[in-house]
């Protein structure tokens, strides 16, 4: 039985919040078979839901659009760390799946992922034996890390050649997106040094460079294309250099959600290099969307003839209570609504099975476990009622619930994502 298949054999029980009391002692298989509606199955509120279709949906824009513009394709798997959804984007073409935290590639390596590309610098010498063993007992595992000091290229040499590895790990010198960026190299001459750092460390192999282009100040158009130009014109030198002798693949990876679309253009200028390239693509929140930062930033804004992402994810909560005509309150809080980039958006009531527009409710605040609504003249909101709410920000939805009900548009619940963070 694989990992994979181990998951639908986990017991349902009080680990997992909203789901149905009396489902406990069934596996989630057994549930899932069911096949119970969202709304009628004795699912708890608060639930939280992906939508079956706007996931399928999402997975195959996303793998049409990296076919089209000749990308590979890691998504960041930290935006769900839910192995199943690896696997469907590893189905829909993925190269691999890009994570940020040793961790992380742990959950990824239990599931059988193959290729990883640790978007992150690494120096923790018990996460590069545990990396170096994983390396020299696969021979078909791959990992690519970033690198952005000498002193980081000695500390991972030393720990790496100190747990006997037989393999070196590939890494790429990281370029920072701009001066008070987060992690990278601030100059060319500063990733030149880091590169000869690299080529005397004998248990590591460049093999290319990357960096992140939503950290770009004060970001624009021009500014993230000029950037980006400057990650491909580092590849071009450090090639030209002779600085990736011992790979027979470069890669140039950049590639967040927000500005796939420049990432796209740059990158269909690299010029033929002493090897193939592998231009890889990193986005990851498109994989759930959401209905806030991301739908507001996505690139599909930018380029509609390309498609459009479609928010995959509803909280659904109760009214518990109705103080006053300008006030209610619903049974979801912190604990379960991401809200670090934005407060939830009231979008449907239900109602004896009926659903109808949010009219005059909004989400002025959230405590631990509860939401604050206000409610205008026109709100139509009782005790009892259903609230669905879109939320900003995937990774911290999917960091909130552990195993989460997939269902199709009329409810019926076809399958449960479990999550690892």
């Amino acid at each position: 039985m694989s990992p994979l298949d181990r998951l639908a054999e986990e017991l349902v029980d009080h680990r997992f919040k909203g789901l149905p009391p009396d489902a406990d002692g069934l596996t989630v298989r057994e549930l899932a078979a069911q096949r119970r509606n969202l709304f009628t199955g004795g699912f708890a509120t608060p639930v939280l839901a992906l939508s079956a279709e706007r996931l399928q949906h999402n997975l195959e824009l996303m793998e049409t659009y990296s076919v089209r513009h000749g990308l590979a394709f890691a998504p960041h798997g930290k935006t769900s760390m839910a192995p199943q959804l690896f696997q469907r984007q590893i189905d829909h073409g993925a190269w691999g799946i890009t994570l940020a935290v040793p961790h992380q590639v742990r959950v990824a390596r239990a599931f059988g992922v193959q290729r990883v590309f640790l978007a992150n610098e690494l120096v923790d010498p018990a996460a590069l034996k545990w990396i170096s063993a994983q390396l020299d007992t696969d021979p078909g595992f791959r990992l690519v890390c970033y690198v952005d000091s000498v002193p980081g290229v000695r500390l991972m040499d030393a720990a790496l050649r100190d747990a006997g590895a037989a393999r070196p790990l590939d890494v790429v010198v990281e370029l920072a997106a701009g001066d008070g960026a987060r992690t990278g190299v601030r100059t060319e001459a500063e990733c030149a040094a880091v590169a000869d750092a690299v080529a005397a460390a004998p248990a590591l192999r460049l093999v290319g460079v990357a960096g992140y282009e939503g950290e770009v100040p004060q970001a624009n158009p021009e500014r993230v294309h000029a950037w980006l130009r400057r990650l491909v014109s580092l590849a071009v030198e450090f090639d030209k250099a002779g600085r990736f002798g011992k790979t027979d693949e470069i890669v140039v990876s950049a590639g967040g959600s927000a500005w796939f679309d420049a990432v796209a253009d740059v990158f269909a200028e690299i010029p033929e290099l002493s090897c193939p390239v592998l231009k890889l693509l990193r986005s990851g929140a498109y994989v759930s969307h959401d209905d806030g930062h991301y739908r507001k930033i996505t690139p599909f804004n930018r380029v509609p003839e390309e498609g459009a992402l479609e928010p995959a994810f509803r909280l659904w909560a109760q009214v518990v209570s109705r103080p006053s005509p300008e006030q209610a309150f619903v049974n979801a809080g912190k604990r379960d609504a991401a809200y670090d980039l934005g407060l939830p958006l009231a979008q449907v009531v239900r109602r004896d099975g009926v659903e109808r527009p949010a009219t005059g409710i909004s989400v002025t605040a959230l405590s631990d476990q509860h939401a604050w609504l206000h409610t205008g003249p026109e709100a139509d909101l009782q005790v009892g009622d259903w609230l669905g709410m879109g939320l900003s920000h995937p990774c911290t939805s999917f960091d909130k619930w552990p195993l989460i009900p997939v269902a199709e548009a009329d409810g019926t619940v076809v399958d449960y994502i479990r999550t690892y963070f």
